[in-house]
């Protein structure tokens, strides 16, 4: 049995999260802003009231976690605001940044505190994020976050090997949640999370900081 951390646990991608690893017997600490009756509902140690942009917010995280050791940590929590060349954001791309990219990588740097030799941090990042798969262009805000956000986990992986500790960079697929709208062309959160669990489960730190479809595909950068 493992004691795993997962943010954006809520809705989506890491509620489904929560529920699979709670089901197959491990602790888990959800994250997350605000908890919903769903999450709830599946009677696990929730800490809630945390804004992961917050330096104030991550402080008081730590302070709950003081002592707790952890076998993992999937940092989950991201945002979507698809802008265009002719409808850039600044302001949108930027929030993309600090939620996407900095937040996770923050968050990692002080867990880090809670692992130890042996355990693991999973990011979910996005092919996206990908330089050599971007075909199709657009959602600039998004895609250079999670570009940056692999790149973090590239660099945690190289900094955590010394302590044990492995990283892996996750892309879940086209996945039916709020985040896109419930694109009914999208896999269930469910088919996803299995798939994602089977990636981290065969991590190793001979393969720490490589990038995984959640169906077993490694991507490229």
């Amino acid at each position: 049995m493992a004691t795993v951390l997962v943010t954006g646990a809520n809705r989506g991608i890491g509620l489904e999260y929560c529920r699979q690893l709670s089901v197959r017997g491990d602790d888990v600490i959800a994250v997350c802003r605000e908890a919903g009756p769903e999450l709830e509902s599946l009677g696990i140690r929730i800490e809630a009231g945390i804004e992961l942009t917050d330096s104030s917010a991550i402080d008081e995280l730590m302070s709950r976690l003081l002592h707790q050791s952890l076998d993992g940590a999937i940092l989950n929590a991201g945002i979507l605001h698809s802008t265009g060349l002719n409808d850039l954001d600044a302001d949108a791309i930027r929030r993309q940044f600090e939620v996407n990219a900095l937040a996770p990588l923050r968050l990692a740097s002080v867990l880090t505190r809670n692992l130890s030799s042996g355990s693991w941090i999973a990011l979910m990042t996005s092919r996206m994020g990908s330089i050599a798969d971007n075909t199709s262009g657009g959602s600039y805000g998004y895609r250079m976050s999670k570009a940056a956000l692999n790149m973090a986990g590239r660099s945690l992986a190289v900094d955590l090997k010394p302590k044990g500790i492995s990283v892996v960079i996750l892309h879940p697929g086209l996945v039916a949640t709020r985040m896109i709208n419930f694109n009914p062309n999208g896999i269930s959160p469910q088919q996803s999370v299995e798939g994602l669990l089977n990636r981290i489960d065969a991590l190793t730190l001979e393969t720490s900081g490589s990038f995984w479809h959640a169906n077993g595909e490694e991507l490229p950068w």
